[in-house]
């Protein structure tokens, strides 16, 4: 008996190993409809990308298996079947589980076992494709009626009640699964209520109100210390739409919106590394005149200071090369000085140019973008020296008597100067690496504009001077 109270003892104390979780991932699933041999596909979400994680095929009954000795990171997760066909499953705790469902129908002839994750995710699925079509059907008999009319209010009733379900049903999901990803993605999801626009000291109502409560609360649900959310659609989706289409594109509030953003992963890496990646990217692959200030910011705050973990040091090399080079040109900086010669080799120095504005425009002989730039500019510049306005014009050159016959052609007494064996370094100190190339500095040679067109330039310089004047 003493044995057998032992055994009991040593049973409970490893009961809980015997039944603790299974290693890796084993997703079991038969699809009807499938043929055998047909190869199906699992994958995932991460931020902007699809990537293969396993491939199966059929046997004769449909049936498959991914398998996988290390347990998958959570997120989304798609099966991708012959013909395009796709369905979604969370992978998050529960790893080994069973599908079952049917090409001809796979959300609602869909069955799980052992995932607690999808057997919600797809009752939720039904759920909203129920509503949906129930919307689509009143829609439908909208189309008959007159707006306005009785009936027609009426419908739109019923939609707004259909809505206010599948709100409550969102809530429920979170309320009582708070930790299930499937709670994680509704809350990063969830619709900003704005409330009604407050009075302003004189009475009338704040129109701006409702734009900077939506921006300031876009991320109100939103849990970036969760890298689970990495993998799903929503998080580069909801990312990408606030900084290209809510905030303003100027690089100080891209800058401070990267900073709030990047603090909320709270320690979480793989976060951290997607947000401070996401945001130096940006930065550097913005059209947008100035934002190259984003991605210096993130270069040295991150990059160079050693907290990006995942860069190499070759790579950490290029980046530093590179604000070495943007860092000086940022809009705002005083434009790196520069002495190049005239056709008679005298000496010219940009900083010693004496206007109210001064253009640097680098341009090339064979260049055709040049060729059409120039007019434009040498018409403007004609408009409007008497304003203030002076060119320097470096041409990248080589050959003296074609950089000499183009200025005779050209026929404008702007500055033209060249640096034909590249002395001052303009190329390097300007990141010249193809022309033309247009610098709008102020009188103290501070840059106002860069890498503009002459159109853009002349839009530009109207609207300052048309801002002295009404300020004077």
């Amino acid at each position: 008996m003493k044995n057998m109270t032992c055994l009991a003892v040593a049973l409970m104390i490893f009961l809980p190993v015997l039944f603790a979780q299974k290693d890796g991932y084993e997703i079991k699933i038969e699809v009807k409809g499938l043929k055998e041999g047909d190869k199906c596909i699992l994958g995932n979400y991460f931020g902007d990308k699809q990537l293969v994680q396993d491939t199966a095929f059929a046997d004769k009954r449909g049936r498959l298996v991914f398998s996988g000795d290390e347990k998958k990171p959570g997120g989304i997760y798609f099966i991708v079947l012959p013909q395009r066909q796709f369905f979604e499953i969370l992978l998050d705790e529960d790893q080994h589980f069973t599908i079952k469902t049917d090409i001809d129908d796979l959300l609602h002839a869909m069955k799980v076992k052992n995932s607690k994750d999808n057997k919600l995710f797809y009752e939720y699925q039904k759920f909203i494709s129920n509503m949906q079509k129930k919307v689509e059907g009143i829609n439908k008999k909208r189309e008959s009626q007159a707006e306005g009319s009785r009936e027609y209010e009426s419908l739109i009733s019923e939609i707004h009640t259909i809505n206010e379900k599948v709100k409550d049903y969102k809530n429920n999901i979170i309320e009582n699964h708070p930790d299930f990803l499937l709670s994680k993605i509704l809350l990063a999801t969830k619709d900003i209520e704005i409330p009604d626009m407050p009075l302003l000291p004189d009475g009338t109502k704040d129109s701006l109100f409702p734009y900077r409560y939506y921006k300031e609360n876009y991320f109100r649900y939103f849990d970036f210390s969760d890298e689970r959310l990495l993998r799903t659609p929503v998080f580069h989706r909801r990312l990408d739409n606030y900084v290209k289409n809510v905030l303003m594109q100027v690089s100080d509030t891209i800058i401070n919106v990267a900073e709030k953003l990047i603090e909320r992963t709270d320690g979480n890496r793989e976060t951290f590394k997607y947000l401070v990646w996401y945001f130096t990217n940006y930065g550097e692959r913005s059209n947008i005149m100035g934002m190259d200030a984003v991605f210096v910011h993130m270069a040295e705050q991150y990059y160079l200071s050693n907290k990006a973990f995942w860069v190499g040091p070759e790579q950490l090399k290029s980046i530093a090369d590179r604000v070495r080079v943007l860092k000086p040109l940022l809009i705002g900086s005083v434009a790196p000085n520069i002495t190049v010669v005239d056709s008679v080799n005298r000496a010219y120095s940009l900083h010693d140019v004496q206007a109210k504005y001064t253009v640097l425009y680098i341009w090339s002989t064979d260049c055709g973008h040049c060729k059409r730039m120039t007019p434009i500019l040498k018409d403007f510049y004609l408009e409007n020296r008497d304003k203030g306005l002076e060119v320097f014009a470096l041409c990248t050159e080589t050959d003296l008597d074609e950089w000499k016959r183009k200025v005779r052609k050209n026929n404008v007494d702007w500055i033209n100067v060249w640096d034909p064996l590249n002395r001052s370094n303009y190329r390097d100190l300007y990141d010249v690496y193809s022309t033309p190339i247009l610098y709008l500095l102020d009188e103290e040679k501070r840059i106002i504009a860069k890498r503009i067109d002459a159109e853009q330039l002349k839009g530009f310089l109207e609207r300052m001077m048309s801002e002295e004047l009404d300020y004077n």
